[in-house]
């Protein structure tokens, strides 16, 4: 959404929408002059919004410009992402750290087929776990990440193959797989085995091993995963403790 201009017949919500949407991992706080850039919206457009949208608690103003307001954090602790899965799920997130020590993440599938990603809507982590680039309520790339290709084998024929059809695929690092022949036969593989794998594909040095939670009716399609160092991984026990995980957080959701 930042940085395409608006469409002239935008209505207000859109705007507002568009406003907000500027935001992302990297921006946090934005300026006027660079809220209109990225919102694509006229300065006084976004001036009047941000001013409304202050009133309403949508955005909070900061010396430097505007951030996200509290009223947004509050509504989105109410969604069933937060209600339901997540507050399920974190005990068993819990114990899954303690069995391992590395990074553990709740991501859910995200997006049409040609514009799906992972969003990320839990994540424990501590002082032995490999640093990572994700954070709750971050996205990344559903070809690149341990949850990603774990939520990808839970979708139809229909849906991979729109997904594999999308351009473009970027390269997170040198490891990136992006061929589409060779992440269906990743996939496939996940199938079978039950948890999906990447190795140093979205950060160097690290090993991601995730498996799709069972799907349960009103939720999107979720996962969970682990990511620890290379070179201390056990990829098979990661790959037992993840199933094991992700079967008993769809049971407590049942």
């Amino acid at each position: 959404m930042a940085g395409r201009t608006a469409d002239p017949g935008d209505g207000v919500l859109a705007r507002a929408a568009r406003l907000l949407g500027a935001f992302d991992d990297d921006h946090d706080e934005l300026p006027l002059a660079e809220l209109a850039a990225r919102s694509g919206l006229a300065r006084s457009t976004v001036h009047r919004l941000a001013v409304e949208l202050e009133r309403l608690g949508f955005l909070a103003r900061t010396p430097a410009g505007w951030t996200i307001g509290a009223v947004l954090w509050e509504l989105g602790e109410r969604s069933p992402l937060s209600m339901r899965l997540r507050e399920v799920a974190l005990p068993h997130l819990g114990r899954l750290y303690e069995a391992i020590g590395e990074n553990v993440h709740l991501a859910v599938l995200d997006g049409p087929a040609e514009h799906a990603e992972a969003l990320y809507v839990a994540r424990l982590s501590g002082p032995r776990a490999i640093p990572t680039v994700s954070r709750m309520g971050g996205r990344h790339p559903l070809y690149a990440t341990g949850v990603g290709k774990a939520l990808l084998e839970g979708v139809d024929a229909d849906f991979l193959d729109r997904y594999l059809a999308a351009v473009p695929r970027e390269r997170e690092t040198v490891h990136t797989v992006l061929d589409a022949a060779t992440l269906r036969r990743q996939i496939d593989e996940a199938r079978e085995r039950g948890w999906a794998t990447t190795r140093q594909e979205m950060t160097l040095g690290n090993v991601s091993v995730a498996a799709p939670i069972p799907q349960v009716l009103g939720l999107p399609p979720a996962a969970v995963g682990v990511v620890a160092h290379i070179a201390r991984a056990d990829e098979r026990r990661l790959g037992r403790l993840v199933v094991d995980a992700a079967r008993q957080i769809a049971a407590d959701l049942r």
